[in-house]
This record gives C-alpha cells, structure tokens and sequence, in this order.
C-alpha cells in the first residue's frame, strides 16, 4: 500500500512500460471534460438569451395594451366628433337610413324565352 502510494505521487503509471494506455485514458478524460465545460457554458448562454427574450416579450405586451387602449380611445365616438369639431365638421343631426340593393335574379336560357 505504501510503495502504491508513493508510486502514484512519483507518476511512475506515466513512464512505465504500459504507460502508453494510461496516456490514452488521460487524454480522453480531458476531451470529456473540456466537452462537458463546453456545454455549461453552451447551456448558460441559452438560458441568459432565453431570460432576456422573456424580459423583451413582457415589455413588448405591455406596450401592446397600452397601445390597443390608446386606439380604443381614439376610435370612440367623442373622440372623433371632438376632433372634427377643431375642423369645423360636425355630427349629423339627421340619423343616417339604410339602403338596401335588391339584386336581380339571372334568368337562365329557358326562362327567358317562356316570358
């Protein structure tokens, strides 16, 4: 146990004989490290760009209802009478009438000879 010990503190596994499948092993758990360090920060950009889309689209709806109410606003009735009245235009005080267009029907061929 002692001579392993010591043996593992002098990196003796590096310059053995067999050292070259020890090697291998050490450089594949730096890739697999450096890929999994990759990924952390792959996956923590995601989510600071995620978060800020979040922030952006609450703020985007906000200004959508505070826009949609101005709108409501503008499109009342006083608002544009108030309005027209700076122009000199006024409300009718005749209530409009509906007109109603009565299409002819089409007479085919055989109708149109009975007649």
């Amino acid at each position: 146990m002692k001579g392993g010990v010591i043996n593992l503190l002098k990196a003796k596994y590096l310059v053995d004989q067999g050292s070259m499948r020890n090697w291998r092993f050490i450089v594949f758990l730096i890739l697999v490290c450096i890929l999994m360090i990759a990924n952390s920060h792959n996956y923590e950009q995601k989510i600071f760009k995620i978060s800020a889309l979040e922030t952006e689209v609450k703020e985007l709806r906000s200004e959508f209802v505070d826009m949609r109410s101005k709108l409501m606003e503008l499109k009342m009735e006083s608002t544009v009478s108030a309005k027209m009245e700076a122009r000199q235009i006024y409300p009718s005080s005749v209530p409009p009438k509906k007109i109603e267009v009565v299409k002819e029907e089409k007479k085919g061929f055989f109708e149109k000879l009975w007649q």
